[in-house]
């Protein structure tokens, strides 16, 4: 029996931070999907624990959610097929494209430096890439790095690492983080819209399996 098309078909999670000026800088696939992901959410309550009690239901924005997970980069498979590219640098491509993620660009960074070295009084900080992390089609939401522990455990005759696990940490940004015309704005929105209707899906197969019946 032939397998079904859909069972070998296999999504990868994707971190991508998106410059305009350069927009292949940074995207960054997972090789292997990690086996786990750790999602956290916080309430954003309007009064806090201090609240009034006639309003303690009121909240004033989505919960603060963070994403926790371990990525997994191996050069052994493409080292094996003799990939020019990872012959001569490993996975430091790789792990390169993740952690530009938290680097402001060296063009800012040049253009900031003439600006002071001019007297300029005001420099504003270098903003960091948009980044989407992509777990899947429902799950597309911006995103900050927040926290990255990268551990190198081979490496080939030049040093170039060939196996690492890097640990990410990321804030989902969410539409209070965003002017209205930001496209994160409307990345969020829709991101929430998906979770509502999953939800209504959920809660239906729920009130089916008790055997209830609303209509």
């Amino acid at each position: 029996m032939s397998a079904s098309p859909l069972a070998s078909r296999l999504v990868k999670g994707t971190i991508i931070g998106y410059d305009i000026a350069n927009p292949l800088a940074s995207i960054a696939i997972f090789q292997y999907n990690p086996d786990t992901l750790t999602r956290t959410l916080q309430a954003q309550s309007s009064g806090g624990e201090s609240g009034g009690r006639s309003e303690p239901m009121r909240l004033k924005g989505p919960p603060t959610e963070s994403i926790r997970l371990d990525v997994e980069i191996d050069a052994t498979d493409q080292l094996e097929t003799g990939d020019g590219i990872t012959s001569t640098f490993g996975i430091y491509p790789q792990l390169s494209a993740l952690e530009m993620l938290l680097y402001p660009k060296t063009l800012a960074v040049i253009a900031n430096t003439v600006l002071l070295a001019a007297g300029s009084i005001e420099v504003v900080p270098i903003e960091g890439p948009f980044t989407l992390f992509i777990w899947g089609p429902k799950r597309v939401v911006p995103v900050r790095l927040t926290e990255f522990s990268i551990t190198e455990e081979a490496y080939d005759n030049d040093l170039n690492p060939i196996r690492a696990k890097v640990s990410l940490g990321l804030r989902v940004l969410n539409y209070n983080d965003f002017p209205i015309d930001h496209p994160g704005f409307a990345m969020f929105m829709v991101h929430q819209g998906v979770k509502e209707v999953m939800s209504v899906i959920g809660s239906v197969g729920n009130v089916a399996s008790f055997g209830l019946n609303l209509m």
